[in-house]
């Protein structure tokens, strides 16, 4: 099964998370790319808890989860569930422990209003809540069909299956523009500052301020900052050498000590001691 490529970005400490999960993407079907970027699945079995660390991408995620945790020897296994989160503005930890497995859907920024139009995607930021809150046709039934599968095969099927009948009959020209606009933010790193990238897609500034918390969920300033921040955690982990006021004006910083703070400030620790404890 064909799959997207191996991007590890955002992820704070890939190497450790990669050692203890079974992590996966895959391609929706065809009709569901337009609003859906992945697929994800992790699957783990660990002798000892783990918290994951993710810098978020400026995407919704639905997750069906199943969780088996062991105690006093003896198996707890709870029923399969599903949730939807929104944008976490900060950094997003889970612990990981015992014995699970979630499949997720990465909705592309501004993909996901068209599943839920009654709200800005905006509503949801910050947000995790049961999926029925906003799928009503989730059921525990529907959950294990997603999560209960041996293959992945299945498993995309099952999504495929529950998806393809919610994708919206008309695309809407305002989430097809909210996902082109985050694209290019994520490509060109001469996208720095909001007024002139209002400018050049030919809004206003409070124009596409609307825009992206209508059909994002975060400030254009945020997207920016948060593609900036991904592209030094991912030079910060596998470079051995970093220049760090290169790297700052490349990312359009005014100088290295704003990338310092804003890395420090996301993160947890500076850019140099992550760097050093990712290549110890």
């Amino acid at each position: 099964m064909a799959a997207p490529r191996r991007d590890t970005r955002g992820i704070v400490d890939p190497a450790g998370l990669l050692t203890r999960v079974r992590f996966r993407r895959h391609e929706p079907a065809e009709p569901l790319r337009r609003y859906i970027e992945r697929y994800w699945f992790i699957d783990w079995d660990l002798p000892e808890p783990y918290a994951s660390h993710v810098v978020p991408h400026p995407s919704v995620h639905l997750t069906f989860q199943h969780f088996q945790h062991f105690q006093h020897f003896q198996q707890d296994e709870g029923s399969p569930y599903a949730e939807l989160t929104g944008i976490p503005g900060g950094l997003y930890t889970r612990k990981l422990t015992g014995r699970g497995r979630v499949c997720g859907v990465k909705f592309r920024p501004g993909g996901f209003r068209p599943y839920a139009p009654e709200h800005p995607v905006s509503h949801w930021t910050g947000e995790t809540l049961a999926a029925r809150d906003v799928f009503p046709q989730i059921t525990t039934d529907t959950a294990r069909e997603v999560v209960a599968p041996a293959t992945d095969e299945a498993r995309v099927a099952a999504l495929d299956a529950f998806l393809l009948p919610l994708a919206p009959a008309t695309p809407d020209p305002q989430a097809d523009l909210a996902t082109a606009l985050v694209d290019r933010v994520h490509d060109d790193r001469t996208v720095r500052r909001v007024d002139d990238f209002a400018r050049t897609a030919g809004l206003s500034v409070r124009a596409l301020q609307r825009l992206f918390s209508a059909y994002v969920g975060v400030s254009p300033k945020w997207v920016i900052l948060r593609y900036r921040i991904h592209e030094a955690l991912e030079l910060a982990g596998t470079r051995s050498e970093v220049d760090w006021a290169t790297l700052a004006a490349d990312l359009g910083y005014a100088d290295q000590a704003h990338l310092v703070r804003d890395f420090t400030a996301t993160i947890g620790v500076p850019p140099t001691a992550y760097a050093q404890a990712t290549a110890g």
